[in-house]
């Protein structure tokens, strides 16, 4: 019986652990897909036109304290300086910017190489 509910545990895990698996990825498709249809203008590569000191390299994010999910999300939302708050703005929705965060925070710890 205890090999039972353990394999039944362990089988629920793994579920849950593919699910999860699955909805990064697909956030991570959508992150992109958002990225290049709003911010890759301004950051393609992981570059800035506006201002090349603050990249979106791991470098530059941990430099200028901004290498976390929610400090990335409050940036899209609220925006700074010349970027725009696409989130006040209603331009993205929030699912859209916790996409864009998710695939930004990817790319700079992959360097910005697919």
């Amino acid at each position: 019986m205890k090999q039972l509910v353990g394999g039944l545990l362990l089988s629920a895990v793994g579920i849950v652990f593919a699910a999860s698996s699955l909805q990064a990825a697909a956030d991570l498709a959508q992150g992109e897909k958002v990225f290049k249809a709003n911010c890759a203008m301004c950051h393609a590569g992981g570059r800035n036109t506006v201002n090349p000191a603050k990249t979106l390299k791991i470098e530059d994010l941990k430099k200028y304290k901004m290498d976390t999910a929610a400090a990335i999300s409050a940036q899209l939302y609220n925006g700074k300086g010349a970027m725009p708050a696409f989130g006040k703005n209603g331009k993205l929705k929030q699912d859209q910017i916790d996409s864009v965060t998710a695939y930004v925070l990817d790319q700079a710890n992959k360097g910005w190489k697919k």
